[in-house]
């Protein structure tokens, strides 16, 4: 039977992605959070590697539908 990983650890490979495609998609936190209709606070929890923020698959899909990649791309590692 396989080893389960860490929750965190999945959190981790999708928090990298959102950072890499907003950055990919020239958006600073400010942007991505108005076009997603959340907070800057809350993108910069999400990004936050030290923080270690949960969030839902909602607003993985918000943000996913909002950088117009499939929302697969989140959960895929390097």
């Amino acid at each position: 039977m396989a080893r389960l990983k860490p929750s965190i650890y999945y959190y981790d490979i999708c928090r990298k992605n959102i950072r890499k495609y907003r950055i990919e998609k020239n958006l600073t936190q400010q942007q991505l959070a108005d076009l997603c209709e959340l907070s800057m606070h809350f993108i910069s929890e999400i990004e936050s590697t030290v923080k270690n923020k949960t969030f839902s698959i909602e607003t993985v899909g918000r943000i996913a539908d909002v950088l117009q990649i499939p929302i697969d791309k989140l959960f895929k590692e390097k």
